[in-house]
């Protein structure tokens, strides 16, 4: 019997998930080769080719006159898209350089070439390493609390920035990366680490101490590989007897588009999951997938919700909440009601761009709104988690 995996920190695990994160919700289309073709330059009917001569006037103002250096081509040109993307005025359409881009792409798809470290930083701006468990960098001598010093002899001593440094330790599977760090106990310690691919979970599950009955699901990301995932912890919570369950959506930020659908799918038995809009097309019906079985589409579920739920987490917890499958539990969620698409730039950078709006199956627009929690539960002032004691209460009383 396949042992279920510990619930875990997502300090520890998804630093660099949250580090990522544009406000509150990741995009939630793929990105796919039609969205990175559809970044090509096309002819727009009717517009000629923009001037910016007042831009470059701008600038020769600033180099003549600045106190300050201009700083490189490449930084003035990733200020005036940032600008021109402000300029919408819609916080969900960002301009995401090369190295965060990448990063952000390779933790939806659920993997990446690296040593297995959590990144984090403190408040004097060292890099702080924690090792994943039975990772090459915690077989190579790495510890918990470890500095980072310098990658392949580059040093990592502040202003660098957690995506920087994540940058360079990442490469392909395979190849070396020399380590410097200096250990809790002031010792100086270099490793060279060959690259491993390193699965990233977004789903960990585990049966309520005292709850022999109840399974608990935590979900902090839809990535490729998060169907499969629930799937797993269904399986893994049935053989061990479960039959009533809690789906955590907590501080999950969304993803994937069609990775959430298909995780709302194994608690639906059909139906409608959400409507989706755009400008210029007709509405386009989502509903729950046939093909992946509802593992879970009668047994009583309880959803957890907070601030932080959002995008994609309340496609999912929306459509449970609409279709009298699941109260939700905890507080008001963040109301992202939007979509992203993705377009890939030359360069590596990344446009993401609002492109559609979406609604539950009770057509509820959620933009800037959220979900309301059917049952109200704050935070506990003691660290205790109040939200999964009501949900246990809710399962067991059935109220």
């Amino acid at each position: 019997m396949k042992k279920a995996l510990p619930l875990v920190s997502l300090g520890a695990l998804y630093a660099l998930f949250l580090s990522l994160a544009f406000a509150a919700g990741y995009y939630t289309r793929a990105i796919t080769p039609e969205t990175r073709s559809a970044a090509r330059p096309l002819p727009l009917p009717g517009l000629s080719a923009p001037s910016y001569a007042l831009l470059d006037e701008a600038r020769r103002v600033l180099e003549a006159h600045s106190i300050n250096p201009l700083p490189d081509d490449k930084t003035l040109e990733y200020g005036a898209i940032r600008g021109l993307v402000g300029a919408l005025g819609d916080q969900y359409t960002v301009f995401v350089e090369p190295q965060a881009h990448e990063l952000e792409t390779q933790s939806l798809q659920g993997e990446y070439g690296g040593i297995g470290v959590g990144i984090s930083q403190n408040q004097t701006g060292e890099i702080v390493l924690s090792p994943f468990p039975d990772s090459p960098a915690l077989r190579a001598g790495l510890v918990e609390g470890d500095i980072l010093l310098a990658v392949d002899s580059a040093l990592t001593a502040a202003p660098t920035t957690i995506d920087e440094v994540t940058a360079l330790i990442r490469g392909l599977v395979g190849t070396p990366v020399e380590i410097r760090v200096r250990h809790p106990d002031g010792e100086e310690f270099t490793a060279t680490i060959i690259r491993q691919n390193i699965p990233l979970p977004t789903t960990t599950w585990k049966i309520i101490d005292g709850q022999p009955s109840i399974g608990l699901i935590a979900v902090n990301l839809f990535s490729d590989k998060t169907p499969g995932e629930v799937r797993r912890a269904i399986a893994d919570l049935q053989v061990q007897g479960t039959t009533r369950y809690i789906l955590d959506l907590r501080n999950n930020g969304g993803g994937i588009l069609t990775s959430a659908v298909e995780v709302a799918s194994q608690f639906l038995e059909g139906g409608v999951i959400m409507y989706e809009t755009q400008r210029n097309a007709p509405e386009k019906v989502y509903t729950a997938s046939e093909s992946s079985g509802a593992l879970l589409a009668a047994a009583p579920l309880a959803v957890l919700v907070n601030h932080n739920t959002a995008s994609g987490a309340e496609i999912v917890a929306g459509a449970l909440l609409d279709r009298g499958r699941a109260p939700l539990i905890g507080q008001t969620t963040y109301g992202k009601g939007s979509v992203q698409l993705v377009f890939d730039l030359s360069d590596g950078s990344s446009l993401h761009v609002t492109s559609y709006l979406w609604y539950t199956p009770g057509r509820r627009a959620l933009d800037k709104v959220g979900l309301a929690p059917t049952i109200a539960v704050e935070p506990a002032p003691d660290g205790s988690d109040a939200e999964l004691t009501r949900a246990v209460q809710y399962l067991v009383s059935g109220q």
